[in-house]
């Protein structure tokens, strides 16, 4: 404890002082001798270091320092050169190898974020004092007080703050350690949380102990808040891409009756057409235009694999209406068809995609909750594909001949509609949605040819649960069983959750067997 009061009372000594060049003595006082006399160096050092100081120090980090008993040379490329001139030596053969213990390294990993405090990046200062927060230490409250008096930025100056109450939270003075503890309760952060148990277990006075946890219960009250946004998020964003993913055979299926067993592979030909739109963008066009290619891949996701589904439909569907059972088998032939083709053109690794930089990043909330901007985007995309959806389908002529046909084929047929036609439209409009569904897959997830194998039966029960043909209960399966996985989760476990809402559905289906909306008529209740 003398040894830190010494390092704090030299800090608030040589802060005011200029900066200055960085001199033999110091590199030596700093590279050899004993652990405190070396570290009490540094900081003497970083309290008025220049740019050498500060590449020295990061030369000592990266353990690229030799010394013998009069000189100290920094290591580069193999080659030696003197920290003070720069100039390029002859390494002796009796050089040493600094070596840097625990401490010392804890001690050039402080002095590094301490130099950074100065930075004109609010970045770099950001960085600086969060690396600080996490290793508190009183002897370097002096440089904090500087970085804060000087600090303008209020984000940065707040968690300077943090990072001074921390540094205060093992002081010998008791008054500083309530101050200390008050403050820290306000961040309520998991890593606050954390600073204030290691504390209490060696807190011995009892007002102290009371400060620190009624700060802990502060932040556990904020911190369970954040968790379940955390959860209700997440289950939205599962929700989204459970409708995305169900939207196209909620027509394929729910419309036409058509048991599509290539839906899923329908999905990995959009992410693929991603996949191509980004090699595209990134070989023939400016690199400044990259963050477009996702906007350029959404049309053609959609008219890839809306192409597939109009073949497949021409070529095997339009033969097996009225017989779902070898729809089924047929199309499971054709997916296994599928996924070869993919791998032969594209290999069976998967593939990477990168977000564009506007979906980089997330929205901080709470200090427990960030919610990234990809997900947040698909969630937007989700309703945007659902009301297109739905106006397609409930306004426009193409959509009123979809319904006709579905419900009463020989009707429509009398009437002049040509259904042979409006099949194969129907059926390419949920295979092209399907391709919109592996689009924004692309962008959360991996993208090979097994993408559409984990969300086929998903999808499958979403709409069945939903109920057969009913649009808004697909909308409401998805985010229900979307947000009911999530929460249950929380407590049981990934695997436990997914056999948790398999056995709900089957309960469910049990019940009621038309799914949450019946489907209204004379032909449902024939």
């Amino acid at each position: 404890m003398r040894f830190i009061n010494s390092c704090a009372a030299a800090f608030a000594l040589l802060l005011a002082l200029p900066a200055h060049a960085l001199t033999a003595d110091e590199a030596k006082a700093i590279a050899s001798g004993e652990s405190e006399a070396r570290i009490a160096a540094l900081n003497k050092a970083v309290a008025t270091a220049d740019d050498k100081t500060a590449a020295f120090i990061q030369s000592m980090s990266d353990d690229a320092v030799k010394f013998t008993a009069d000189k100290v040379f920094v290591i580069k490329d193999d080659k030696a050169f003197d920290p003070v001139t720069g100039a390029e030596q002859k390494l002796p053969d009796d050089a040493e190898d600094v070596v840097n213990n625990n401490m010392m390294r804890g001690a050039l990993d402080a002095a590094q974020a301490a130099l950074k405090l100065t930075s004109k990046d609010d970045a770099v200062r950001a960085e600086a004092a969060q690396a600080l927060f996490k290793e508190p230490d009183e002897s370097r409250l002096p440089l904090v007080e500087k970085a804060l008096a000087a600090e303008a930025n209020p984000k940065i100056k707040a968690q300077l703050e943090l990072v001074r109450a921390a540094s205060m939270l093992s002081s010998t003075d008791k008054d500083k350690r309530l101050a200390a503890a008050s403050d820290l309760g306000a961040s309520r952060s998991p890593e606050t949380k954390l600073l204030l148990n290691q504390r209490l277990a060696d807190e011995t006075e009892a007002d102290v102990k009371a400060a620190i946890v009624a700060s802990i219960r502060s932040i556990d009250g904020s911190l369970v808040w954040g968790d379940r946004i955390n959860a209700i998020f997440s289950g939205i964003s599962l929700g989204s891409v459970l409708l995305l993913a169900a939207l196209g055979l909620a027509i394929t299926y729910g419309l036409m009756g058509v048991i599509n067993m290539a839906h899923g592979e329908l999905m990995m030909i959009g992410a693929y057409a991603t996949y191509v739109m980004q090699g595209i963008f990134q070989r023939y066009f400016p690199e400044s235009a990259f963050g477009w290619y996702l906007v350029a891949a959404i049309p053609v996701a959609f008219l890839a694999s809306a192409l597939v589904g109009a073949v497949l439909e021409r070529g095997v569907i339009r033969f097996l209406y009225g017989r779902p059972l070898e729809t089924l088998l047929a199309t499971w032939g054709i997916s296994l068809m599928l996924q070869q083709l993919v791998r032969s053109l594209f290999g069976a690794q998967n593939v990477g995609v990168e977000n564009p930089s506007w979906m980089s990043g997330g929205l901080t909330m709470l200090s427990n909750v960030v919610l990234p901007w990809n997900r947040i985007c698909i969630i937007i995309f989700a309703g945007l594909v659902l009301l297109a959806m739905g106006w397609l389908i409930g306004r426009t002529r193409l959509g009123l001949f979809v319904r006709g046909v579905t419900q009463n084929r020989p009707i429509a047929s009398c009437m002049g509609v040509n259904t042979a036609r409006i099949d194969t439209y129907a059926f390419a409009l949920g295979s092209g949605i399907a391709g919109l569904a592996g689009c924004a897959l692309s962008q959360i997830g991996n993208v090979g040819p097994d993408l559409g194998q984990s969300y086929i039966v998903d999808s499958f029960m979403v709409v069945v649960m939903g109920g057969v043909g009913q649009l808004a209960g697909t909308v409401y399966a998805a985010m229900g069983l979307g947000i009911l996985n999530k929460f249950i989760e929380g407590w049981a476990g990934a695997v436990l959750a997914k056999i948790a809402v398999l056995v709900f559905i089957i309960i469910f289906i049990q019940k009621r067997p038309q799914g949450i909306f019946a489907m209204k008529g004379r032909s449902a209740e024939a």
